[in-house]
């Protein structure tokens, strides 16, 4: 059975969307094979063309049942859904179907005013600092704001996703040929600690130091079936922009 991440948080802009599609391209470059799951109505579906993982379109209740029924039957796959932000009823709803419950915050106290409120809300789920400083002087004081006002939930705070210029690479509807490689361990690092949760079996990701390739020049033992192979939208009905 598949196993099945959601990305969810009462508070737009912390990165849920970021950190499900570099979690996707982390666990292909793993040799994991992932759906990337959208919900957000606000967004609309990426090429999956060229991509490490898969793309699924559930931005009905309907669609949704659907493709994680269809996750959930395939052995060894994880579903990682992003559950989009200011919805408190759709968190409450991935959360109940979720193996693992992830809730990124920025640098903010906005940010962590809300995050605290969803970790209250959600016992089982695990806050993901996103979109970090990496600036030593801004690291600092952001460490010392966690230590203040999150100290409380250490033990459920997990590594920090550095802010990355080139994720956006992964947002765009169409991938880049390649990819900048300090992104691939990025990503590789993020989906080795979620693997890892899961207790799921995988060697530790070493770092590269050349461009990462997507596409037709992705290595064969990388490679994922084809779309037609897994189709979570078939049987769905219309792909267009549909709203809850």
């Amino acid at each position: 059975m598949a196993e099945i991440i959601c990305i969810i948080g009462n508070k737009g802009g912390t990165g849920k969307t970021t950190i499900s599609h570099m979690l996707c391209q982390g666990m292909g470059l793993l040799g994991q094979r992932s759906v990337c799951v959208l919900t957000d109505t606000h967004r609309e579906p990426l090429d999956p063309d060229g991509r490490r993982y898969l793309i699924a379109d559930a931005r009905t209740r309907e669609a949704l049942g659907k493709v994680v029924d269809k996750i959930r039957a395939l052995p060894g796959w994880l579903g990682i859904i992003d559950g989009g932000g200011n919805r408190s009823e759709m968190d409450r709803k991935l959360y109940g179907l979720a193996n693992l419950v992830l809730l990124p915050f920025r640098d903010s106290h906005e940010d962590i005013r809300t995050v605290i409120r969803d970790l209250d809300a959600f016992p089982r789920a695990w806050a993901i600092p996103s979109q970090w400083p990496t600036n030593p002087w801004q690291q600092e004081t952001a460490g010392k704001v966690l230590r203040e006002q999150l100290g409380q939930y250490a033990d459920r705070i997990l590594l920090p996703v550095s802010t990355l210029s080139a994720s956006k690479l992964l947002l765009q509807k169409d991938i880049p040929g390649k990819l900048p490689t300090p992104l691939g361990n990025a990503c590789r690092a993020l989906a080795y600690q979620v693997l890892d949760m899961l207790e799921i079996a995988c060697e530790a990701p070493l770092e590269d130091t050349e461009e990462e390739t997507q596409g037709a020049d992705m290595r064969k033992d990388d490679a994922l079936p084809s779309a037609e192979a897994f189709d979570p939208m078939t049987d769905i009905g219309d792909r267009s922009s549909t709203r809850h």
